[in-house]
C-alpha cells in the first residue's frame, strides 16, 4: 500500500507541471483570441456607426474593391440576426477574455463553464464559416477586421475543443483516446490547415480581381 501511495504521489507530482503548463497555454489562448476579437468587433461597430450617420463615409478598412469593409457592412448578411454582427462580438469576446484571465490566475473553472465555452465557440465557428461563404461567393468582398475575427474564432474553437477532450470535459470512448492524444501532439496542424485552405479559396474566388489590381 505504501508503494502504491508513493507511486500515485509521484504520478501526481509529475502530472502537476504538465497540467499547469497546459492550463497556462489555454489561458493565454483565451485571453489573446478574446482580446483580438473584441478589438476587431469594437472597431467594426465604430465604423458601422460612422457609416450609418454618414452614408458617404469610407471605412478605414476599405482598401480596394476586394478588401472593402464598406461593401460588406451594407449587406443583409452584416446584420444576420436583425442587428449589426459586431454587437455579438462585443457581448461575447470580453467573456472569453475574462475566462482566460481567470485560468491564468489559477482558477479551476467547473466543467459546465468549459462546456458553455465549447457551445459558444462551436456556434461562433458555424457562424464564421457561413460569413466566409457569404463574403467569398455572395457579397464578393472581404472585410479585413472580419477576417481577424475569423482567425480568433477558429483558434479559440480548436484549442478549446482539444482542451476539453484532453481533460474529459468532452467525453469520448476509450478507443478514441489515442486519436485525441495525436491531435494534441500535432495541435498546430488544425489552424494551419484551415488558414491554407482559406487562402486558397480567397485566391480562387478573387483571382480575376487580383490580376486586374496587380496588372
Amino acid at each position: 500500500m505504501t508503494t502504491t501511495m508513493r507511486h500515485d504521489e509521484a504520478v501526481d507530482e509529475d502530472a502537476a507541471p504538465r497540467r499547469t503548463t497546459v492550463d497556462r497555454a489555454i489561458g493565454w489562448i483565451l485571453t489573446v483570441t478574446g482580446a483580438l476579437g473584441a478589438v476587431a468587433a469594437f472597431t467594426l461597430a465604430v465604423e458601422k456607426i460612422h457609416l450609418l450617420t454618414d452614408p458617404s463615409y469610407t471605412p478605414s478598412c476599405s482598401i480596394n474593391p476586394v478588401l472593402s469593409c464598406g461593401s460588406v457592412m451594407i449587406t443583409g448578411q452584416a446584420s444576420a440576426f436583425g442587428f449589426p454582427n459586431p454587437l455579438l462580438g462585443l457581448g461575447t469576446f470580453p467573456v472569453v477574455v475574462t475566462l482566460g484571465v481567470l485560468v491564468l490566475a489559477g482558477v479551476r473553472l467547473p466543467r459546465f463553464v468549459w462546456l458553455g465555452l465549447q457551445a459558444g465557440a462551436t456556434f461562433a465557428l458555424g457562424f464564421v464559416f457561413w460569413l466566409m461563404f457569404q463574403s467569398l461567393y455572395r457579397i464578393g468582398a472581404l472585410c479585413p477586421y472580419c477576417m481577424v475575427v475569423w482567425v480568433a474564432v477558429v483558434v479559440l474553437f480548436w484549442y478549446t475543443t482539444l482542451y476539453n477532450l484532453r481533460h474529459g470535459h468532452l467525453r469520448v470512448p476509450a478507443r478514441w483516446r489515442g486519436g485525441v492524444d495525436l491531435l494534441v501532439d500535432v495541435h498546430a496542424v488544425g489552424p494551419a490547415l484551415w488558414l491554407l485552405v482559406t487562402v486558397v479559396l480567397i485566391a480562387q474566388a478573387f483571382w480575376s480581381q487580383w490580376q486586374i489590381m496587380l496588372s
